[in-house]
């Protein structure tokens, strides 16, 4: 079983691609601007358009992902995530954040990432299991270590409601251990071989686009 341009035979098929995208991951964090530089109406624009996003997307990326996964082990992590998400209400967590960091997302934000969004619901929408299990991974993985600078940006705009930053900084973590070992069951349920490299990040590279249009519109 091989993944080109990441594995070799003899390796594990989850360890190099997880190297891989904490690398990716690190890349993006270290791209971002200082936030000492912006000014209040770019860091308003990052969070209005970061709660675009993610307000009313995340249960529907997790929720393809759940439709295309196989194995019990993956339905049943996922299916944790989403659960935890609906209970505690967390498009509502990201809304009350953006209020009170003066950063509701306006027309012009939401217009600002249709077209890498749309990018991104279009690869969800393919129901390929790896690829979306490895871009969940690469994207919470991202929003753990995101959180710091997401709740400074909040505070420099007079915010001091935190509770979307601090429960994900926390709960993100378990989240993107979760969604490797559910990468590593369906790997492992899979009749054939991992899908090659272009195919198993190309939502990452998706998401990554989407990411930075967050960040610079």
């Amino acid at each position: 079983m091989t993944v080109s341009g990441v594995l070799t035979a003899t390796q594990s098929p989850v360890a190099p691609v997880r190297e891989h995208i904490n690398r990716e991951v690190g890349s993006l964090l270290a791209s971002f601007p200082r936030i000492g530089e912006l000014s209040a109406d770019e860091r308003r624009g990052m969070i209005a358009r970061y709660t675009a996003v993610l307000e009313g997307n995340f249960i529907y990326w997790m929720t393809g992902a759940l439709l295309s996964v196989k194995s019990e082990e993956a339905r049943g992590k996922i299916l944790e995530n989403l659960t935890e998400e609906v209970r505690d209400c967390h498009p509502g967590m990201m809304r009350r954040f953006a209020i009170a960091a003066n950063a509701v997302p306006t027309q012009a934000d939401a217009a600002a990432v249709y077209e890498n969004l749309s990018k991104v619901r279009l690869f969800i929408g393919k129901l390929s299991a790896v690829p979306i299990l490895v871009t969940m991974a690469f994207f919470e993985g991202f929003i753990q270590q995101f959180m710091p600078y997401l709740a400074e940006l909040a505070s420099l705009q007079g915010s001091s409601d935190m509770e979307y930053t601090d429960v994900h900084g926390i709960c993100d973590i378990g989240h993107t251990e979760e969604l490797w070992r559910a990468l590593e069951a369906e790997i492992a349920l899979a009749d054939g071989p991992v899908p090659a490299a272009a195919e198993l990040f190309d939502g990452v590279e998706r998401l990554r686009g989407l990411i930075k249009n967050i960040i610079t519109a």
